[in-house]
């Protein structure tokens, strides 16, 4: 197993949010301008990958690479040096914020990633982001707040276990139905889903 840390040029991270991270991590990539928030934070990438549009040159990682191409974002750069590197764990900050076409862009990133690697999330410091497999298992804090989100428009045969409004059979749909707010009340959260590509948000707790 290795984890990797993928840093972006979205809302810089906190400090603490990083660190935590880090901490889960055995190797860090800045995607182009998340160098400049490496640098703020006083860290140092073990490679910077983009077409460098949006690094200021300071930073002093091991190494540097240039990747011009237009057809794809920095982080899906990144995401492919990932896969070179045999990550199976990733975890991505500074995604979220600033542009909305962004976000939505590296949201949507998941789902083309997601076969590739054993885990991937994006992370703020709201809370926590990933792409649902066709059946989802795991233990949360009694209490914590969890939303859902279809995707690709909508996602069907939705059924959960352990949260305070169940779904039964049922479908999400953007625009007409989403499955936002939701909270834990029981362990563990089962989700399944039958078709679509559905999104989970977990927001971190408060300690």
């Amino acid at each position: 197993m290795k984890s990797i840390l993928i840093l972006c040029n979205g809302s810089p991270p906190s400090e603490e949010l990083f660190s935590k991270y880090r901490a889960k991590t055995d190797y860090f990539i800045a995607a182009d301008g998340g160098a400049n928030i490496a640098q703020k934070l006083g860290v140092t990438p073990d490679v910077i990958i983009g077409d460098l549009d949006s690094y200021s040159g300071t930073d002093q990682a091991s190494e540097i690479i240039f990747r011009p191409s237009q057809e794809l974002n920095d982080l899906e750069k990144a995401l492919q040096y990932a896969q070179k590197e045999r990550g199976t764990h990733i975890y991505i900050l500074g995604a979220t914020g600033h542009r909305l076409d962004q976000t939505l862009k590296n949201l949507s990133v998941l789902k083309q990633f997601s076969p590739h690697f054993e885990q991937i999330r994006i992370a703020d410091d709201f809370g926590e982001t990933r792409l649902l497999p066709p059946s989802f298992s795991d233990d949360f804090t009694i209490g914590t707040q969890l939303s859902l989100f279809p995707l690709s428009g909508k996602a069907t045969g939705i059924t959960t276990y352990g949260l305070k409004y169940p779904i039964d059979n049922e479908f999400l749909k953007n625009g007409v139905r989403d499955g936002s707010s939701n909270e834990v009340i029981a362990n563990p959260v089962q989700i399944t889903h039958k078709a679509g590509d559905l999104l989970m948000f977990v927001k971190h707790n408060s300690d």
